[in-house]
């Protein structure tokens, strides 16, 4: 079964598939910094990395793919010579453990399209974590497994040699499309298996002509769909965790011909401040079976303090999704989305809290895939600084970004799905300034009014400059907040300066791209 990749699994201990339990008595006894927190999750430590390495990584440039991929600062390339070399690096590497690990799973919750990953680790953790991540397959599923359609092979405890052409440091995460292989060397954080799972299906689903999105999705009662787009901060978990609606993911999906399916199988949330007040849901899916990552516990009690973020701010968990109590199982909706959701983060004050997309705006905007980051989150940043992800997840993106907007485009014409823009940022001025954050209650009722439709039903204005539609009156949201002219604090000149400034970094961040869209697009936004 493991040939093709040069493992010797005749001279290690070999655990394939590995009970829960089985990998958490390994990781107590052979991995340094592993516990059993309070509510009997295992935590554990990543090691130096507590994040992506986006500089790290590289898709091998070949004949069979070169023409497809988006090359540039996300996608940077390395040669087939120098993969190989990382290959043996880590094959190398993992024939020399004692024991290995072997995670035999899926990506995608639709039989259709799902395929085949196979995780070959050192680690008790990463193959708990992927177990997590990866839809599990049932005891007849991996009796019938065969050869995986893609395969992973992290020996992220030994590093990349920085003398190989192409690596930039100790670390390298590569994808070769051709041999169907992914190699991580030099970090031990998870995560970059999850978001290789995602890279890679970024590339086959489109193939396939199937939409792979960045984006959490809900479902009501009655089975309408909800996808929501939006960048760390612009609270798409939050907005998308509602008690009354099924979810169907939090992070990945894809759109095909019959509807959503979720690409996971289970969830990566944030920890940084968890409460069972704020993230209910999430605080309870932390027991038996969860991994918890760098986070601070008592040595005494093991009570995990969510506040500590001594070891980093990037504190995680990974849980199966089951472990959320009103997940749709399977992750797979029953239609097509009836809304789509653009979440933005906008610190200028200037964008309103809610407004009605065309298609060619919501190719716009989905191309654009704008938040902002706030004064004093990081060093030197001292006023709002204007950040742009294309299809809200550009580090992940495989194809040119227009092809994702397409299709997007293509899928909301044919199924008339409702495309909205909502502010969860700052009105009656910018951050730091004469602005305050729009109320959670406000986003939520917005939500609400998408879902009922009486949001549809509105009578609606022309917001100038960005030239989109907003709702005179809503039920429940004070007039002047719909309107951010007349709902900003400061001189009249200052906002009419700063709606101007945010559209110029607009139409300069989308200069990128306009040798590649339409002209309804670029016509599409902001006219100064």
């Amino acid at each position: 079964m493991y040939h093709d990749t040069g493992i010797d699994y005749n001279h290690v201990l070999m655990n394939r598939n590995a009970s829960v339990a089985k990998l958490y008595e390994d990781a107590l006894r052979y991995e340094d910094g592993s516990m059993i927190s309070s509510e009997g999750a295992l935590v554990t430590s990543s090691g130096k990395k507590t994040g992506r390495s986006p500089k790290d990584k590289r898709i091998v440039d070949e004949s069979t793919t070169t023409a497809d991929i988006w090359w540039g600062p996300v996608n940077k390339k390395l040669s087939e010579h120098a993969f190989l070399i990382n290959h043996e690096r880590a094959v190398d590497y993992l024939n020399t453990r004692e024991r290995l690990y072997v995670f035999d799973g899926y990506a995608g919750w639709d039989p259709k399209y799902r395929i085949k990953i196979r995780v070959v680790c050192a680690r008790a953790y990463h193959c708990l974590f992927m177990r997590n991540m990866l839809i599990r397959p049932t005891d007849d599923e991996l009796e019938e497994y065969g050869e995986p359609d893609f395969t992973i092979l992290n020996a992220g405890a030994f590093p990349a040699n920085r003398y190989t052409t192409g690596m930039t440091s100790n670390t390298s995460v590569s994808i070769n499309f051709h041999r169907r292989e992914m190699v991580i060397l030099g970090t031990e954080y998870a995560g970059e298996m999850k978001k290789g799972v995602f890279t890679i299906m970024h590339y086959l689903m489109p193939k396939a002509g199937v939409l792979s999105l960045h984006s959490s999705a809900n479902q009501g009662e009655d089975g309408d769909v909800t996808v929501f787009f939006g960048l760390s901060g612009t609270g798409k978990t939050t907005l998308s965790a509602d008690p009354r609606r099924h979810l169907i993911g939090d992070d990945e999906h894809c759109w095909s011909d019959t509807g959503i399916f979720n690409i996971e199988g289970g969830c990566y949330a944030k920890c940084i401040d968890l409460s069972a007040e704020k993230e209910p849901e999430i605080f309870g899916a932390i027991r038996f079976g969860a991994v918890l990552e760098n986070v601070v516990l008592d040595e005494d009690t093991r009570l995990v303090d969510y506040s500590d973020n001594s070891l980093t701010e990037n504190t995680r968990c990974a849980y199966p999704i089951e472990y959320i109590p009103n997940a749709l199982i399977p992750c797979i909706s029953s239609g097509h989305p009836k809304n789509i959701i653009m979440l933005t983060c906008d610190a200028f004050g200037v964008l309103p809290p809610v407004s009605k997309l065309t298609s060619a705006q919501a190719m716009y905007h989905f191309i654009s895939g704008f938040t902002a980051k706030m004064a004093g989150t990081e060093d030197g940043v001292t006023e709002p600084e204007a950040t742009f992800s294309a299809c809200f997840g550009q580090p992940f993106l495989v194809l040119h970004p227009t092809k994702y907007a397409t299709m997007l485009a293509e899928k909301i014409q044919q199924h008339a799905a409702d495309v909205w823009l909502i502010n969860t940022g700052w009105t009656g001025g910018a951050y730091g300034k004469t602005g305050q954050r729009i109320a959670l209650k406000y986003s939520r009722g917005i939500i609400d009014a998408i879902h009922s439709g009486e949001l549809k039903k509105a009578e609606y204005q022309t917001y100038p400059i960005f030239d989109l539609q907003i709702p005179k009156v809503m039920p429940g949201i004070p007039a002047e907040v719909l309107n951010p002219a007349t709902a900003w604090r400061g001189p009249a000149a200052e906002f009419e300066q700063s709606v101007k400034k945010l559209a110029q970094l607009f139409k300069e961040n989308f200069a990128k791209y306009q040798d590649q869209a339409s002209a309804d697009v670029i016509a599409a936004g902001p006219k100064i």
